[in-house]
Formats: structure tokens, C-alpha cells, sequence
């Protein structure tokens, strides 16, 4: 009588925050494309379809992928509800993270982004997860003067000039710092400007709409840029059982080129076929315009239209070298800008034909 034996077939099981940010979005399209078990984690007013639709861009049936995806309720302010959710979790991707330049909002998001990772880091080392992996951002690296490109390892230095956004990411940074200390293994991307289509009321989306809508102004700052898709893929091989060896307990800048505000706003301008933003604001009118808007929210006690925090470096140049990942894996190439802009174009426009985007 033949003898059979059982075959255990190991199934990685991965958890998502931010699941209907950009990054988080685009994050989870890929994990399902290629059949990884996902969970993703969601708030209960989140709007999951705006994932969905962010599925539809890339797929003929987003609703079949979607349908994979297995969302859970949770607050990551909610430790026991973390270390409840993440047990049995190989891989972490925390991509979640408030953003807001809104002064009144500061406080708040410093506390809530710094608390929520710590909790999920320590739910995570609680479970002995495998593998973490924490989107950070440029904000949390330092800054440099006289064209000096800002790396990995550049520090950064507490400064009343720093964004309430660039603390957040920074305090939050540490407190993975500290999980790698107490046992966790980590990867962290510190990604640019991240350009993709998505929520054109949020984020670098947002552009597309400000200048399809008509936007007159325009600085002279410099700032790095990348695509979506290849914070994605980096997050993707970095966090690989190939990779992940070599590259864990690292940080890697995702930056693809740097370009100025003017040549951004003109390019995303010409793929619209819009005018470009023909005036140019100073750091002086900029000064003056969030000093009338911090007045003016007095008398509506409405959030300001534009704020110190928003416009602190909009005429400043820094500039980003995201190479450390390209040296990493073999292969790695970023898409060029100009390609990606015309892209998201297209998107959108399709889009504001279907929808009436205003």
C-alpha cells in the first residue's frame, strides 16, 4: 500500500498600512498580481474604492485583484489591536503616515505618526516578523547648502525651520532605528517627490488638477522626484529573500532626477496642453501670503490655503542622490521623469473627460 506523504506548502502572509495612500495603493496592486496573501489594514471612514480605482489604471479587471485583498479595521494608536492584527505576519510595509501643513494639525501628527509606528514596531518584534520594511521620506534626511546632493547619509538637524511633516517622518525613523536595535530586521526608503496617478485632491496628484484648473504661479525651488511604481519595486527586491540579506538595517534614498518647480509645473502644463503658470513668487510674496492666510483663518476658522510649513522651501535647491539603490540591485533603473508626467497626463485626462474633474 503506498505511503503518501503530506506536502506543507509555505504561504507568506504580509501586512499593509496606508493601503489607500499612493504608495500603499500601488503597493498592494502588485503584492495581489502576484498572488501574495495580503492583509491591509484600514480604518473604519477609509475609502478602499479609491484603491480599487487606482487598481483599474493598470488592470482590465481591478475588481477580481481587489477582491484578494483581505482589509481589516484598526487604529494604529490601538496597540493590543496591532500585536492582535500582526500575528502570523511575515512581512511588515508600512507605508501610513499623516500628512498635513496645517499648523493647527502640527501637534497631532507629530503624536499620531510617531505613536503608530512605535506600536507597530513593537507588535512586530512581539511577533518576531520576518522582515519590515518602513516608508520614510526625504523630510527625515538633513539638508545641504551650495548644490551638494543630500544622501543617506546626510543628518538631520532640529531646526525651527522644519515642518511639523519633517518630524513626524524623522521621530518616526527612530523609532525603527530603535526596533532594529531590540531585534527587528528593517529596510527603510526614504523616497522624493513620489509622482503616480491617484487622489487628485492629495499629494503630488494634486499638481495635476492645480495645473489643469488654471495655476498662475510658480518658484524657482528644486526639489528630486520619483515614479510610484519604482518606489514600489524598490520596496519589492529590497524586501526579497534574495536581498534582503545584504540590505536590511539600511535606508535607501528613492530619487529619480531633480527638478525645479517652474520646469515641473511647465511640464505637467504642456502634457495637460494648458497654459503654464506664468508668475513668479518670491520668498517674499510667499511670506506675505501665508501671513494673510494664518490672519484670515481667524474670522472663517477655516484650514489656511497656504501656510509657512507648505511654502518654506519653495524657492530653496536641494538636491537628491538616490544611486545607493541602483548599486544595491542589479538592474535597477528609474523611469525618466518626463515619460512619467505624460503619463499620469493621460490618466487624468481620461479621467476629467469621464468624470469632470474640478
Amino acid at each position: 500500500m503506498p505511503i503518501f506523504t503530506p506536502i506543507f506548502i509555505y504561504i507568506e502572509m504580509i501586512f499593509v498600512t496606508g493601503s489607500t495612500g499612493l504608495i500603499g495603493a500601488h503597493l498592494l496592486f502588485e503584492l495581489v498580481k502576484s498572488g501574495k496573501k495580503v492583509v491591509a489594514l484600514k480604518r473604519g471612514s477609509s475609502n478602499i474604492q479609491q484603491t480599487l480605482k487606482i487598481f483599474s489604471y493598470y488592470s482590465t479587471q481591478p475588481k477580481n485583484l481587489f477582491d484578494k485583498i483581505n482589509w481589516v479595521d484598526g487604529d494604529m494608536l490601538d496597540y493590543f489591536r496591532m500585536q492582535e492584527l500582526i500575528a502570523g505576519v511575515d512581512t511588515v510595509y508600512h507605508c501610513a503616515a499623516i500628512v498635513s501643513f496645517d499648523p493647527r494639525e502640527r501637534k497631532k501628527m507629530v503624536s499620531e505618526n510617531v505613536e503608530g509606528t512605535a506600536n507597530l514596531v513593537n507588535a512586530s518584534i512581539e511577533n518576531k516578523v520576518r522582515k519590515f520594511c518602513h516608508v520614510s521620506s526625504i523630510a527625515a534626511l538633513g539638508r545641504t547648502s551650495n548644490g551638494v546632493s543630500i544622501t543617506e547619509e546626510t543628518k538631520w538637524v532640529p531646526s525651527k525651520k522644519n515642518s511639523g511633516y519633517s518630524e513626524s517622518k524623522f521621530f518616526s525613523e527612530t523609532e525603527v532605528w530603535r526596533g532594529i536595535e531590540e531585534g527587528i530586521d528593517a529596510v527603510i526608503v526614504n523616497p522624493s517627490i513620489v509622482l503616480g496617478p491617484g487622489n487628485w485632491n492629495q499629494g503630488s496628484p494634486k499638481l495635476f488638477k492645480a495645473v489643469y484648473n488654471g495655476l498662475n504661479y510658480y518658484t524657482k525651488g528644486i526639489t528630486g522626484y520619483v515614479y510610484v511604481k519604482d518606489v514600489v519595486q524598490a520596496m519589492l527586491t529590497l524586501t526579497d529573500d534574495q536581498h534582503f540579506p545584504m540590505c536590511k538595517n539600511q535606508r535607501f534614498l528613492l530619487n529619480a532626477e531633480n527638478w525645479s518647480y517652474q520646469d515641473m509645473f511647465n511640464a505637467i502644463a504642456d502634457a495637460l496642453a494648458v497654459k503654464k503658470p506664468g508668475k513668479y513668487l518670491s520668498d517674499f510674496m510667499l511670506e506675505v501670503a501665508w501671513r494673510v492666510a494664518s490672519v484670515g483663518r481667524l474670522f472663517t476658522n477655516k484650514p489656511p490655503f497656504i501656510t509657512k510649513d507648505a511654502v518654506s522651501n519653495s524657492n530653496a535647491k536641494h538636491y537628491f542622490n538616490g544611486s545607493k539603490v541602483k548599486a544595491s540591485i542589479q538592474g535597477f533603473e528609474y523611469r525618466g521623469i518626463s515619460e512619467i508626467i505624460k503619463g499620469i497626463a493621460e490618466i487624468f485626462l481620461a479621467e476629467a473627460k469621464n468624470k469632470g474633474l474640478k
